[in-house]
Parts: C-alpha cells; sequence; structure tokens
C-alpha cells in the first residue's frame, strides 16, 4: 500500500505544479509530438496543464479498483505488490511526460521522443519483471485464450513474455543516443514481443493439447 500513497502524491504534485505554474504558461501549449519528437499539436492552457494529472487519477482509480472484481483472488494477490509498482510506474511516466510538457511550453527545445526513450526502457523492463511473477487471473497478463484456459501455457508464456519485455526496455534505452530511430527502438521490439508471445501461448496450448 506505501507504492499507492506514493502514486497518490505524484498525483496531487502534478496537480499542484499546474495551478502553480498557470500563470506562467502560454494560452495554448503544446500536447502532442510526432515521430520524429517535434510538436505538432496544441490545447488551450487549462487542457494542457491539467489533462494528464485527471488523466493520471482516473487510472490509479481504475487500477486500484479493478482487482476487487477478480475472480482468482488468491492468484492475484500473490504478485500484489508487483502490480502496485505499476501502478507507481505509470503513475511516474505519465508524470515525467507532464514536466516535459511544461518545459515545451516554456519554450525548452529538446527531441520528444529521444527524452521518453528511458522512460519507456524502465516501464517495459518492470512490466516484464511483473510478467514473471504474474498468475493465472483475469486482469493482468498475457491474457490470450490459451493462457486463460491452460496453467501451464500461462506459466510459460508469462516467463519468455518478461525476458522479451525486459529485452524490449533495453533497446528502448538505446532511443536516447540515436534520436533519429529513437521511435522504432522503441516500437519495434516491444510489438514483436506482443506478436510473439500471442503466437507462442498458441503453439505452446497444441502441444499440450496433443
Amino acid at each position: 500500500m506505501k507504492s499507492s500513497y506514493i502514486s497518490l502524491g505524484i498525483i496531487l504534485l502534478s496537480f499542484v505544479i499546474g495551478a502553480v505554474s498557470y500563470s506562467y504558461m502560454p494560452d495554448i501549449m503544446p500536447t502532442h509530438w510526432n515521430a520524429q519528437g517535434e510538436i505538432d499539436g496544441y490545447m488551450g492552457k487549462f487542457w494542457g496543464l491539467f489533462f494528464l494529472p485527471i488523466l493520471s487519477f482516473g487510472l490509479f482509480i481504475l487500477l486500484m479498483y479493478m482487482p476487487k472484481f477478480e475472480p482468482r483472488k488468491d492468484n492475484f494477490d500473490s504478485f500484489s505488490e508487483y502490480y502496485q509498482g505499476i501502478i507507481l510506474m505509470m503513475t511516474g511516466f505519465l508524470f515525467y511526460i507532464y514536466i516535459l510538457s511544461i518545459l515545451a511550453a516554456l519554450e525548452y527545445e529538446f527531441n520528444m521522443v529521444q527524452m521518453i526513450a528511458p522512460a519507456f526502457a524502465a516501464l517495459f523492463y518492470y512490466i516484464g519483471v511483473t510478467l514473471q511473477k504474474t498468475k493465472s487471473n483475469f486482469f493482468v497478463g498475457i491474457r490470450t485464450p490459451w493462457t486463460i484456459s491452460d496453467d501451464k501455457v500461462w506459466e510459460k508464456t508469462h516467463n519468455i513474455g518478461g525476458t522479451l519485455f525486459k529485452v524490449s526496455g533495453i533497446i528502448s534505452l538505446f532511443g536516447v543516443f540515436f534520436k533519429e530511430i529513437a521511435i522504432i527502438l522503441i516500437l519495434a521490439p516491444i510489438l514483436g514481443a506482443v506478436v510473439f508471445v500471442y503466437i507462442y501461448s498458441y503453439l505452446e496450448y497444441k502441444k499440450i493439447q496433443r
């Protein structure tokens, strides 16, 4: 539960930052960047400052209450500490992007994709750690028809999936050093991992059935 209080603290801090910096912001704030890390979308000052804090708070509430509806509660409880870590990582991830958007509004120049590469790296890596601790449930993990149907398939898929997510995180980190291909280094490994584990879970299920 300690991590949930930290998450709430980060969300509250983002609202405070938004309120304090409101008078210093331009009427139109940058809120979207293209694949090259260049600004290509804007919002009015209010939504530019408070959209991400509101989104973060809504996501926090959703993720906190979602486990209450989990049928396999014993399984879920066995990795609840890691699940709380995921909530904290997501909150920190959004807060980091929020700070970058404020700096961009203040006309600090940087490549957004290059700057968020380490945040994606940390998020992907921690998701990989969590996947390898996750027991069969209906809300968290690699939920294909075949992992849900067989605990053995679930375990094997999450072991290899966790490794692939960790590797994806490490590759994403290189986006800091190669800004021209940063978006590829972030997206290609994780998309490849998702496709692989989906197919892998099916093949493992068929193997067990035979």
